[in-house]
C-alpha cells in the first residue's frame, strides 16, 4: 500500500515528480521512455462527485483520468481488461503492469487504466481536494462507484454491451478489484488481485506480522545481514541515548544536526522504510517504480552493510539505495525525504501522499509496528490509539476499526467466485492476504520468487520460473472466464 502496497502502498517517483514540478519527460533522462506498449490514450471522463448523496453535490461532475488502447481488441466482442487505479498517478500503473497489455494481445482485449479519485490529475475540487471537508468524499466505496460508471458508461459508448469485463490491480488496486468483484459482480466477471493484503488492511493480521516479513526478507538472504542492521539501529539508540547528535549527523550525512527524540524518531522511521521499499521491491532486475531500485536490491543492501567498515556509515549507504540512487544528494533531509503519517509504511509525498494519509485515518487499517524482537528494526508502536490521537489531530476524523471487514466481507469470501488472488512470498504484503485457494473459482497462487506483484509486469528474460508458471496460470483461468460470460 501506498509504501502503498499497495500496497502502496505510495509511488515515490511520481510523487517525486510532483514536488519538483516534472512531468512525464523525467523518465527520458534515465533512459527510460514514458510511452507504454502499446500506445495509450489519455482520456478524462466526466465523473459524478457523490454518488450517495444527491442533496450535497447534486449531480456535480468532475474529470477522471483513464488509459485506453484498442489496439489489440477484437471490436464488439473482445473482452475489457480494466485495471482500477490505486494511490497514485494512473501512469505509473500503466508502465509497470505490461503483463495486462501483452495479455490483451493474447485474448484480443480492450484494455482501460483507470485512475483513482484524489490521486494524480483526478482531483475532484483541484487544489483544494485535501481541504476539510472536500476530502471527505475520498473512499473505498465512491471509488468503486467510480469505476463501476465508468464502465458501464463507456461500454455503451463503444458498442461494448456483450463484452466480458475482467478487472486487474496491485496492492490496493488487487483489494478494489476483489471488492469490484464482491459489489459489483453484474458489471465484472472475474477479477485478478495481485498482492492484494485484504485481510490486514481490515485489521485481521497481526500488528508485527509486516515488519517481520520485512526482516525475514534480508535474514533469508543472510542471517549475519538481519544482525547487522539490527546492530547498526543499536548502535544509534546508543548514540542517541548519549546525546552525542554531532556524531549521528555525521555518520548519516544529515543535512542538519539532529537536537530531539523526535528527530532521532524521524530518523529511524526514515531508515526503516528504506528497507520497506527494497523488501517490496525486490525484482530481479532494475526497474523504475516507485523510485530507482537495482536488480535484487535484498541482496545489494545485504552485501553493503556487511560489506561497510562502520557499522553506521554502512546503514547510511544502505539508505542511499532508496533515497540516493543518482548519488547526486549531498545530505540526507530528514522532514523532505520522508514523513511520518497514518501509514507506518509510509505514505510518500506531495498530494498523493495526502490522500493515502487521509485514507489510512478512515476505511484502511495499517496498525503495524516494529519491535526489535521479531524484527530487526527499533521499538516503533502503532497502535490503534496512536492512530485515533494522530488522524483525530491531522484530518479530524476518527477511525472506524473493522469497517472494510464490514462491508467487505472480511475472510468470509466463500460465496464468492471468479477472483485470482497471487502473491509473492519475498513481499512483506502477502501473508496480509488469501494465501489458500477458498473454492475453484477462489484461486490462490503463491509465487516463491515473486516480489510486491510481480506477475502485473511485462516479461522479462530475468523472470524466474514460479512468475512464468503464474502468469501462465492467470491467463488460461481469465480465458475460461471470459469463455463462459460469453456462453451465460
Amino acid at each position: 500500500m501506498t509504501n502503498c502496497f499497495f500496497i502502496c502502498v505510495v509511488v515515490l517517483l511520481s510523487l517525486y515528480s510532483e514536488t519538483q514540478g516534472l512531468t512525464h519527460s523525467r523518465f527520458q533522462i534515465h533512459g527510460y521512455s514514458t510511452d507504454p506498449k502499446p500506445q495509450f490514450k489519455e482520456k478524462y471522463f466526466p465523473q459524478i462527485m457523490d454518488h450517495f448523496n444527491f442533496n450535497i453535490m447534486g449531480n456535480g461532475t468532475y474529470e477522471q483520468r483513464y488509459l485506453i488502447t484498442d489496439e489489440y481488441w477484437k471490436r464488439g466482442s473482445g473482452p475489457i481488461f480494466f485495471y482500477t487505479g490505486n494511490e497514485g498517478d494512473i501512469w505509473e500503473f500503466a508502465l509497470n503492469s505490461g503483463f495486462i497489455t501483452e495479455l490483451a494481445a493474447q485474448q484480443r482485449a480492450l484494455v482501460i487504466f483507470a485512475e483513482h479519485r484524489y490521486y494524480g490529475k483526478s482531483l475532484p475540487f483541484g487544489q483544494d481536494s485535501f481541504n476539510i471537508p472536500e476530502v471527505g468524499l475520498l473512499t473505498v466505496e465512491q471509488a468503486l462507484a467510480d469505476y463501476a460508471i465508468m464502465i458501464t458508461e463507456l461500454k455503451q459508448q463503444l458498442g461494448a454491451s456483450a463484452c466480458p469485463v475482467i478487472v486487474f490491480g496491485g496492492s490496493y488496486g488487487g483489494m478494489l478489484s476483489v471488492y469490484m468483484r464482491l459489489r459489483y459482480p453484474n458489471i465484472v466477471a472475474g477479477a485478478l488481485a495481485a498482492s492484494a493484503p485484504i485481510l490486514s488492511t481490515a485489521g485481521m493480521g497481526e500488528s508485527k506480522q509486516f515488519f517481520q516479513d520485512v526482516t525475514s526478507d534480508f535474514e533469508n538472504y543472510a542471517p549475519e545481514c538481519r544482525d547487522a542492521v539490527r546492530g547498526a539501529f543499536q548502535r544509534l539508540q546508543d548514540l542517541a541515548q548519549m546525546e552525542d547528535y554531532g556524531r549521528i549527523q555525521s555518520a548519516f550525512s544529515l543535512c542538519k544536526t539532529p537536537s530531539s527524540y523526535k528527530d532521532i524518531h524521524q530518523l529511524n522511521g526514515l531508515l526503516r522504510n528504506a528497507f520497506t521499499l527494497m523488501a517490496m521491491l525486490d525484482y530481479p532486475y532494475s526497474t523504475h517504480f516507485m523510485g530507482s531500485m537495482p536488480a535484487n536490491p535484498v541482496k545489494v543492501a545485504c552485501d553493503t552493510m556487511l560489506g561497510g567498515a562502520d557499522l553506521l556509515h554502512a546503514l547510511k549507504d544502505t539508505a542511499g539505495i532508496v533515497y540516493n540512487s543518482t548519488g547526486d544528494l549531498t545530505c540526507f533531509d530528514l522532514y523532505t525525504l520522508y514523513v511520518e503519517c497514518a501509514d507506518p509504511t509510509g505514505c510518500g509525498l506531495g498530494f498523493n501522499s495526502l490522500a493515502w494519509d487521509y485514507q489510512a485515518c478512515t476505511e484502511i487499517e495499517m496498525c503495524y509496528e516494529s519491535n526489535n524482537v521479531s524484527d530487526m528494526f527499533p521499538p516503533i508502536p502503532f497502535t490503534e490509539k496512536h492512530r485515533e490521537q494522530y488522524c483525530s489531530k491531522r484530518w479530524g476524523v476518527i477511525p472506524r476499526p473493522g469497517w472494510l471487514k464490514t462491508q467487505f466481507w472480511g475472510d468470509a469470501l466463500s460465496t464468492a467466485s471468479n477472483i485470482i488472488f497471487s502473491n509473492g512470498d519475498l513481499d512483506p504484503w502477502a501473508n496480509g492476504g488469501v494465501r489458500k485457494s477458498l473454492s475453484s473459482s477462489l484461486i490462490a497462487i503463491n509465487i516463491s520468487e515473486g516480489a510486491h506483484h510481480l506477475d502485473l509486469r511485462e516479461a522479462n528474460d530475468a523472470d524466474p520460473a514460479s512468475v512464468i508458471k503464474a502468469r501462465k496460470m492467470e491467463s488460461d483461468t481469465i480465458a475460461q472466464w471470459v469463455k463462459m460470460e460469453k456462453e451465460r
